[in-house]
């Protein structure tokens, strides 16, 4: 299968598009049961295996809950957003729980501002669908780790059917103009193994959505508000079936989450 192709718009616009949403929105997402905590982020730290000596990034950490959870299990994390108000919550939020050997940063995901081997675990929670070139944050983590380290990732997945994924990213966009894409598990794994990591897939999550918190969140645009309630009011059955949606008006869905981890090959393939 090949790798999935970077989208078409432009990396400045995809940046400009997060840091408006997300400058809006980062007070709301420090407050977001789904981001605060959950099975997921559990299993994360497990597929971590952590044993406090590890020094570990977490790539769009947005108002920090994953670095949070991680920073009594590792030597050192850094929380690294675009976002500088996503910055603001997680820093008060890590000062207010006097976490010390947590820290943040701003930073751009696919251009990491740290040295090669920096890092015994990357790790990045419901962010993923953001990157622009998941190709070229996948090889800027491949050099940040050290030899034999691990990227954990979970984020929201497409199905496996073109019809179910193009209606999931359709709505995933109209809902937040800066995302970009939901990948397959498959399309995930061959990213991966493209870079250099072995992938395994550890788990996979269903969390529920209730529609009006979802679009007050981001704050999702009026008109685009609209056009979501015809989106799932026209949707066939299958498709109603496979996102679990209920209701009409104020819907009910349900997104699928996966964990996928990656160890780096201790040398590099050519």
């Amino acid at each position: 299968m090949q790798t999935p192709q970077p989208v078409s718009a432009s990396i400045q616009d995809i940046s400009a598009s997060i840091q408006d949403q997300f400058g809006r929105a980062a007070a709301r997402y420090a407050v977001s049961p789904v981001h605060r905590g959950g099975p997921d982020l559990d299993a994360m730290l497990a597929a971590a295996a952590l044993s406090g000596r590890e020094r570990v990034l977490d790539l769009g950490c947005g108002p920090g809950h994953a670095a949070a959870a991680f920073a009594p299990y590792a030597a050192e994390v850094v929380g690294l957003d675009l976002t500088e108000a996503m910055l603001v919550e997680a820093r008060s939020m890590a000062a207010l729980r006097g976490i010390p050997n947590l820290r943040f940063e701003r930073g751009d995901a696919a251009r990491l501002p740290f040295a090669t081997g920096r890092f015994e675990r990357v790790t990045s929670r419901l962010s993923a669908h953001h990157y622009a070139d998941p190709a070229a944050v996948l090889r800027e983590v491949e050099r940040v780790l050290t030899p034999g380290g691990s990227f954990v990732l979970v984020d929201t997945v497409a199905p496996e059917d073109p019809a179910k994924d193009s209606f999931l990213n359709a709505f995933e966009l109209l809902r937040d103009p800066s995302h970009v894409r939901d990948h397959s598990v498959t399309q995930w794994c061959a990213l991966f193994r493209a870079a250099g990591f072995e992938p395994e897939t550890l788990g996979s999550f269903r969390i529920q959505q209730e529609f009006t918190p979802w679009v007050e969140r981001i704050g999702t645009a009026p008109a685009a508000v609209a056009g979501l309630r015809a989106l799932f009011d026209a949707a066939p059955d299958e498709v109603r079936g496979a996102f679990d949606i209920r209701g009409a008006g104020e819907y009910g869905f349900s997104l699928d989450l996966a964990l996928i981890r990656g160890q780096r090959l201790r040398e590099r393939t050519t």
